[in-house]
């Protein structure tokens, strides 16, 4: 039997790390194929990536769609319980602006790539900081 002293353990099991916030942020806007997801997110591998959408699917998060087609053609989409984790990850972003600016208050150069018309991060960004 899987144990946790805190809720934020369970949390962080599932969404935690460097990729899947963004990947989960990235399929809020609707349906995206590997390569979509690949470019809205800068620096994570195809490998890393495939591999933290598998571990999405298997949380429950994500589906995935398999064309049956040549050459072969995957979706990925958010599930009903993966729009859930809409509310922590807006959470998050709203935070990490707030960091940005108080950083940028204490002189720190630091800079948000984000479009401010719709909130999205510009592709290469992630609307955090990097």
């Amino acid at each position: 039997m899987k144990q946790y002293h805190l809720g934020i353990e369970a949390t962080l099991e599932i969404i935690g790390g460097k990729w899947k916030a963004l990947i989960i942020c990235s399929l809020m806007s609707g349906v995206k194929r590997t390569s979509e997801l690949q470019r809205n997110i800068r620096g994570i591998s195809q490998k890393v990536l495939i591999q933290q959408l598998r571990e999405l699917e298997k949380d429950g998060l994500v589906s995935r769609y398999v064309y049956q087609q040549m050459p072969p053609k995957v979706e990925y989409s958010l599930t009903e319980y993966g729009v859930t984790a809409n509310k922590i990850v807006d959470v998050m972003c709203s935070w990490g602006k707030e960091n940005i600016q108080i950083r940028q208050q204490r002189g720190e150069d630091i800079v948000l790539l984000e479009d401010t018309s719709t909130g999205q991060s510009f592709p290469g960004g992630t609307g955090f900081a990097e």
